[in-house]
């Protein structure tokens, strides 16, 4: 892959990949920001990749090989793995848009008042969470917030 195509794939939000090719170059950069060796031979990035996210070996070298998208089980894990939000692991990869996963409470009333946006902590809290289970509810909510959320 050339330098402007790794370039592509670390743009900001805005940036939407475009089909497999764009996801997986997306997909690409992280690996190589959070240090998994893709690029040589034996670097065993993939399959370490596979390990730690819990998935088959040949769904990641599939979607490293732009030959398919991994499904949707197998994304959330690769996302919670990179600390990449579901909702833009979702978005990038083009099966949904920002439209379809919408981010509710989000946007402060007319006053500039943010008070209606809820923590996931506070979420939590308030829908009766077991105290035993918020750690969890707290980091599966947080992967369809922003990363400013």
């Amino acid at each position: 892959m050339g330098s402007s195509a790794r370039a592509g794939a670390r743009t900001e939000h805005g940036y939407r990949a475009e089909g497999l090719d764009g996801f997986a170059a997306w997909i690409e950069g992280l690996l190589r920001e959070r240090g998994y060796d893709i690029d040589s031979p034996r670097g065993g990035g993939r399959s370490k990749l596979a390990d730690d996210a819990g998935v088959h070996r040949a769904a990641v070298s599939r979607l490293l090989q732009r030959q398919s998208m991994p499904d949707l089980e197998t994304m959330r894990r690769i996302a919670v793995v990179l600390g990449v939000p579901l909702r833009e692991m979702l978005i990038r990869s083009g099966r949904l848009t920002a439209e379809d996963l919408p981010v509710h409470g989000v946007q402060p009333d007319a006053g500039g008042d943010d008070r209606s946006r809820l923590s996931p902590e506070e979420a939590a809290r308030r829908m009766g969470v077991p105290p035993e289970l918020r750690d969890l509810f707290v980091r599966v909510a947080r992967q369809f917030l922003p990363e400013d959320g």
